[in-house]
């Protein structure tokens, strides 16, 4: 780090050297809520600033980097909590350099770089400079800032907006989704809309993590799960049921009763009917969002033999055996590889 690049944290965050550990923790809250990407979107010089406060707090407020900045100054990084690399192996303290020459190094900078073995040749002033500057960075972010580390990148980085959201399951009943209801979750209540599905997410705001600069909170994402009906299933948007039919149903037609969200209607069976055919009953399915329109309700008739029958249904099942004109397996006569 050439001279010109010093950055004097004290400075930065308008203190002096006899700051104590209280002051510099408030002065760099003051201005780290001052210069928050929240408070400035966009202002490029903002986020300059920004990253300058948090790197000045880094030093500062640990108090051996901050022991070594003050002794060292714009190379007290290179000083080892384990004194490697330094003469003696003391961490740099009382090295007496009278007795060195420094005429084969054009700037101390160098003589530093050879020193740490980061290579170079004497005399070039570039030998051992960093190739990037850096900060330390931490993507986890649980409020926006972690122990005053800060993340350069985090500006263009959509997770950092949703890093003080939080999300949870929620689980209903059938009758809570299509009617909507009320929810306690934590020390307050939440409104379900009607027509909520599985895998639906609802956004409850301000009830999210709390940044403790910006005094903002985030918002919880409440992840829909609908418990299994009995009667009805999706498909695709639309409610379907099943409902049985005799065969004599099938073959003459009728009308039948079906359950609906809203009660009971009839249903005319045609005459014919196949079994798995559907009917629609539109208007009677599922509410759609935000509208006051619902989908259909399918019903798939499932045509059911019964298993115990009296003697006189027995007989009249023989009668129409014997009497059958319809051979509903003609067409396998012609079935061949």
């Amino acid at each position: 780090m050439a001279k010109t690049d010093f950055k004097d944290y004290y400075s930065i965050l308008g203190l002096t050297k006899s700051a104590s550990a209280e002051e510099i923790k408030k002065a760099y809250r003051k201005l780290a809520r001052k210069y928050h990407p929240d408070m400035k979107p966009g202002d490029r010089k903002a986020e300059a600033r920004f990253k300058e406060v948090n790197e000045a707090y880094e030093v500062l407020s640990d108090s051996e980097k901050r022991q070594k900045y003050d002794q060292f100054g714009q190379y007290w990084k290179q000083v080892g909590s384990s004194g490697s690399g330094w003469p003696g192996g003391n961490s740099g303290r009382n090295v007496d350099f009278s007795e060195f020459d420094f005429s084969q190094y054009a700037s101390f900078e160098d003589f530093i770089n050879a020193l740490l073995g980061r290579g170079g040749n004497p005399g070039s002033s570039n030998s051992g400079r960093r190739k990037n500057n850096s900060y330390k960075t931490n993507t986890s972010w649980p409020d926006g800032f972690n122990n005053g580390y800060y993340n350069p990148s985090s500006f263009n980085n959509p997770n950092w907006a949703t890093s003080l959201n939080l999300e949870a399951e929620i689980t209903l009943t059938f009758a809570e989704a299509f009617r909507g209801t009320q929810k306690r979750i934590g020390s307050g209540e939440v409104s379900i809309p009607p027509g909520v599905k599985s895998g639906s997410k609802i956004r409850v705001k301000g009830k999210g993590k709390l940044d403790q600069y910006t005094q903002q909170k985030g918002d919880l994402y409440l992840k829909v799960e609908i418990q299994s009906h009995s009667f009805y299933q999706f498909e695709g948007d639309n409610l379907l049921c099943e409902v049985p039919i005799t065969p004599d149903e099938a073959v003459l037609g009728t009308s039948i009763k079906v359950p609906t969200p809203d009660g009971m209607v009839n249903v005319n069976i045609p005459a014919g009917i196949r079994s798995g055919q559907s009917l629609r009953l539109r208007g009677k399915g599922w509410p759609k969002p935000k509208s006051e329109e619902r989908t259909d309700q399918l019903v798939r008739i499932i045509i059911t033999a019964p298993k115990n029958i009296s003697s006189l249904e027995r007989e009249c099942y023989e009668k129409i055996t014997a009497n059958r004109t319809f051979d509903p397996r003609s067409h396998l006569k012609n079935v061949s590889l």
